[in-house]
């Protein structure tokens, strides 16, 4: 009989846990607990939003999938999967400048709850990773959409392709 993942983590000692020196996970603790006040800060509701949106050092940056954002984002998004975040990645997307104001969005800002953006766990949901990484590669400046919108809804500017 195999044993299940979750009894095999479960057993692992606290050496093993750190063995590779790659992955560190206190340290992503840390970085989340020093972020989680920042963030309290920095959502916006949709007026706000847009008007950021449309400063021009501003970006707007969709962080979903690329066939998510294929599916569909807000007019002026640009796409970086959180999956392709590095810090080569995030300096060619987002320039010179680590203070650029940066606005965030994921899924669980739309009440459509269907492609291209189905609703995802709520404590999984994706612009908790994308703040916490952008904060975590030197990006201070993050907005993140705090509203919950329909993207049929013309103010949107909902795009496809």
């Amino acid at each position: 009989m195999r044993t299940p993942l979750l009894a095999l983590a479960l057993t692992a000692t606290p050496a093993l846990a750190q063995a590779n020196p790659q992955i560190d996970y206190p340290a992503f603790q840390a970085l989340t607990a020093s972020v989680a006040p920042e963030r309290a800060t920095r959502l916006v509701r949709f007026d706000a939003f847009k008007a950021e949106a449309a400063k021009p050092d501003t970006l707007l940056l969709d962080a979903r999938s690329k066939d998510a954002f294929a599916g569909g984002h807000i007019k002026g998004a640009v796409n970086l999967p959180l999956t392709d975040f590095t810090a080569e990645s995030l300096a060619a997307v987002i320039g010179a400048n680590p203070d650029r104001p940066i606005l965030i969005y994921c899924n669980n800002n739309f009440s459509n709850h269907r492609s291209p953006v189905p609703l995802k766990s709520a404590p999984l949901a994706l612009n908790i990773q994308t703040f916490i990484n952008l904060v975590g590669y030197g990006y201070p400046n993050v907005l993140e959409l705090a509203d919950v919108v329909d993207f049929t809804d013309p103010k949107v500017e909902w795009v496809t392709g």
